[in-house]
Formats: structure tokens, C-alpha cells, sequence
């Protein structure tokens, strides 16, 4: 019963999260709720040893539909890498308190701002060209990389945000630079968290073909409908987010 709970719930967070991201909102609490009494590192070792596995196969369905801009986006996905290590390490330093809190008030203005901007991301027009583009990319990659490694929640959603307000991309072409980039920030919290023995790969392999099978079916109804229907995924799913992290922050 347990590992046919997890293998649904792995299915359906590939599906949404090949979308758009925030497939951890859906997998990670079924997890917590199914083992109560594990360590929550293990459970979050767990989630991306299965994860990682429906980002990279996204990440190369979308590559053969969509432009990838790899000249920009190869040296973002390294320093999401390094960015992700980096914030592992702080998250065992430095106490992750305040972005607890802070968390739900940044994805609301996210929220707020897209709702605004309607023709926001539909478009697709980069700001930026050659080494411009690419520093720009490396920022983001790097930047929310620190935050993957050191928070985790809502990853996917702020790089997608971050590709379509900063460097003019549209949703489409937002959520693919993200599920690359989003690939080698998992790699690393995952190679993090193997080596200190935190991942049931027997539950792992099992919940990474499920994983699989949902992001390979999501990228391709985001291809099919295109990046306005990535978009108004990305607001319910920001939205959920808005509500999932502003329980954990202040009620529970």
C-alpha cells in the first residue's frame, strides 16, 4: 500500500512538474505523511532521487521541441550546481528560520506582479544576447541554486519567473531553461544527501519511473498547449504554494 501511495503521488508530481515545477509540494508531504517517524533528510533524499530523474527527462524532451538557448543556459546549469552545494553547506550554518517566514510573502508578489503583467510570458522576446544573456542566466542559475541547496520550496516556479520577467522569455521557453538548470541543483542536494546516507534508493528507483512516466506526459501537454497554458499552471501552482508555505510558516 505504501509504495502504491508513493508511486502515484511520484506520478502526478512529474506531471505538474514538468509543467511548470513545484512537483515537491505534491510528492514531498506524502512522504512525511506515509513515514511520520523518519528523518526529514532522508525523506528529502528520497524525493530527489526520484525527482531528478523526471527533471532531466523533461529537460531533454523539451531540448529536441524547444530553442534552447544553451550558449547561456549550460553555464547556469553549472552554477545552479555549485550554487546548490554551496547552500547545502549554509543550510548546516546558518538557521533557515527567516526565509520560512519570508517565503509565502515572496511568492505572493510573484503572484500579484504575473496576475498584473497579463501579457507577461507569452511572448517570447530575450533582453539579452552573447555574454549579456549569459551572465544574466548565470545569475539566476547560481542565485536560486544557493536557495534550492539551502530551502528548497518553490525552486522550479522562482526560476520560470525569474527567465520570463528578467530575461524575457515566454512561459514555454522559461520552463524548459528552468528544468536544466533545475536538473543540476537536484543532482547536487542529491549527491549531498547520498553521501551522508539520507536516500531509500529502494524507494527511490521505484518512484523515478513513476516520476519519469508523469514528467514525459506533462512536457508534452505543455508543448501541445503552449505558454499560455504554462502560464495559468504556474499561477495555480504558485498560488498552492502561497498556501502550503504560509501553513508551515505560521499555523502549524
Amino acid at each position: 500500500m505504501e509504495m502504491l501511495l508513493l508511486t502515484g503521488a511520484s506520478l502526478l508530481a512529474g506531471f505538474v512538474d514538468a509543467i511548470v515545477g513545484g512537483g515537491g509540494l505534491i510528492l514531498v508531504p506524502v512522504l512525511f505523511a506515509v513515514f511520520p517517524g523518519a528523518p526529514p533528510a532522508t525523506l528529502l533524499g528520497t524525493n530527489k532521487s526520484a525527482s531528478i530523474w523526471g527533471t532531466a527527462a523533461s529537460a531533454a524532451q523539451f531540448s529536441q521541441r524547444v530553442q534552447m538557448r544553451w550558449g547561456a543556459l549550460w553555464p547556469a546549469a553549472l552554477l545552479g550546481f555549485a550554487g546548490s552545494m554551496a547552500g547545502a553547506w549554509g543550510v548546516t550554518v546558518f538557521p533557515g528560520d527567516f526565509l520560512r517566514q519570508a517565503l509565502p510573502v515572496i511568492l505572493l508578489a510573484v503572484l500579484i506582479y504575473t496576475l498584473a503583467r497579463k501579457d507577461m510570458g507569452r511572448h517570447h522576446a530575450p533582453r539579452f544576447t552573447g555574454r549579456a544573456e549569459t551572465m544574466a542566466a548565470a545569475t539566476v542559475g547560481f542565485g536560486i541554486g544557493v536557495y534550492d541547496g539551502f530551502f528548497g520550496p518553490g525552486t522550479g516556479s522562482f526560476l520560470v519567473f525569474l527567465f520570463v520577467r528578467w530575461l524575457g522569455y515566454d512561459f514555454l521557453n522559461a520552463s524548459a531553461s528552468a528544468k536544466l538548470i533545475n536538473t543540476m541543483t537536484n543532482a547536487a542536494a542529491l549527491l549531498l544527501l547520498a553521501a551522508k546516507g539520507h536516500v531509500w534508493w529502494h524507494y527511490g528507483l521505484v518512484m523515478a519511473v513513476a516520476n519519469v512516466a508523469g514528467s514525459l506526459l506533462g512536457t508534452r501537454v505543455a508543448l501541445k498547449h503552449g505558454a499560455g497554458f504554462v502560464r495559468w499552471v504556474f499561477i495555480f501552482v504558485v498560488s498552492a504554494l502561497i498556501l502550503k508555505t504560509a501553513y508551515d510558516a505560521f499555523l502549524r
